[in-house]
């Protein structure tokens, strides 16, 4: 297959397995995380609360500080030390658990820093790729990459039920901890032509202020990212919370909404692939129309429809958001210069998960007051306005792909 050939490159090759080791771990991580947590002295679901807490509100806290750095320092680099201080982290937690010391308040602390060493990875690993690929190839890379973190998390969660059962929480951490370190091993592999840094950078508060005026400076970019944080208050409450609680009423329960969610992540995996080969013409108007199709199992939820339906709903719904994924860090990567890009990438990531606990809080409360199907009902239907609404825009209208060979020679041109 010819997108597969872009692996012979060691670089990407590496960069794909470190990820698809990492994603092991973070899947591997939340079920172990959980049962750690409720182990300990007094716990509640409040002090698991506490603990996902903590680790969410250190990635948004401090993503902003991951892309300026990435900016300033090779990214592989900064990736290597998030992965380090990740596994530092973990190995600490796995420590404490096994010798029974470890606490909710100190499990929550632990998570924070693991969340502050997520936050410094992502912007570096999502503005590496053009570095490393250029030209047309670059959107099938993406794809694959997210191919291999999409194929990490599955595996991971399948894994971690039977890790816990056969080893126990502490040591199912250890692995986690271990799987941070093997990625951080395989990216240090990773060899980047480089421009030499210059002799003395701005300071950070004015790296920060280039960040956001790059971001700012294409309407199409902020725009597509406030469409996004929409979309994502909306979704998130009302698949996650409201979801179960269709399942658990009226589906069969835990059975049901598992099936729900090997579909979605089987959809995952197929988005992934359809991604290499899509190559829209118009990539954000087409990334835009896209989000119509994420609130299709919303409608079949709200209407207690067979579970199949529903699980085929979300299969659909997956695929449109992993071509969406991919089509947009092509398009940020093309347009955005790379000086710029993981600041820019930062403040992407912040602006659409920045208000996903909101949504999360609410859904419920929601419910509660106009009905569980006409709070679903009503999220989904908003959610397809949205892009729609959106493609209005000139600017969304107006962002081309660029042309293969033109950003392989300015690709040529920045590494030269």
């Amino acid at each position: 297959m010819k997108d597969l050939a872009i692996l012979k490159d060691r670089a990407v090759c590496a960069l794909f397995l470190a990820r698809l080791v990492s994603l092991l771990g973070n899947a591997i991580a939340p079920v172990a995380i959980a049962f750690a947590v409720l182990g300990t002295p007094g716990a509640s679901a409040s002090s698991l609360g506490l603990v996902l807490t903590g680790r969410l509100l250190a990635q948004v806290t401090f993503v902003l500080l991951g892309g300026l750095i990435a900016d300033r320092l090779p990214k592989q680099r900064v990736m290597v030390g998030a992965d380090l201080a990740a596994a530092a982290v973990q190995g600490v937690v796995a420590a404490l658990v096994i010798t029974s010391n470890a606490s909710a308040l100190g499990l929550a602390g632990l998570a924070a820093l693991s969340g502050a060493a997520a936050a410094l990875f992502e912007p570096a690993s999502r503005s590496l790729m053009p570095q490393l690929v250029s030209g047309d190839a670059l959107q099938s890379a993406n794809a694959l990459l997210k191919l291999s973190m999409r194929g990490g998390s599955i595996i991971g969660a399948a894994l971690a039920g039977v890790l816990v059962a056969l080893i126990g929480v502490g040591p199912t951490i250890a692995v986690d901890a271990a799987t941070f370190l093997v990625s951080a091993l395989l990216l240090m592999a990773i060899r980047v032509r480089l421009p030499a840094p210059p002799a003395a950078g701005p300071s950070l508060l004015v790296q920060i202020k280039e960040g956001w005026r790059e971001f700012t400076a294409r309407q199409w970019v902020w725009v597509i990212v406030a469409q996004l944080a929409f979309v994502n208050v909306l979704l998130a409450g009302a698949f996650y919370v409201l979801g179960p609680v269709v399942a658990k009423a009226h589906l069969g329960g835990a059975t049901a909404w598992s099936a729900v969610l090997t579909a979605q992540a089987v959809g995952f995996v197929l988005g992934t692939v359809a991604a290499m080969k899509v190559r829209p013409r118009n990539p954000i108007r087409t990334a835009a129309l896209l989000t119509v199709g994420f609130p299709l199992p919303l409608f079949l939820l709200a209407g207690h429809a067979p579970v199949y339906t529903i699980a085929v709903a979300a299969f659909l719904a997956a695929i449109c958001i992993d071509i969406y994924e991919v089509t947009i860090d092509t398009a940020l990567q093309k347009h955005v210069p790379p000086e710029a890009l993981a600041r820019v990438m930062s403040y992407e990531s912040l602006g659409s998960f920045a208000f996903v606990p909101l949504g999360l809080a609410v859904a419920g409360p929601v419910a509660d007051a106009v009905g569980t199907g006409p709070a679903l009902t009503g999220a989904g239907l908003l959610i397809m306005l949205a892009g729609p609404i959106v493609v209005l825009l000139p600017s969304i209208r107006a962002v081309p792909a660029l042309d293969p060979q033109a950003d392989e020679a300015k690709q040529d041109v920045a590494s030269a």
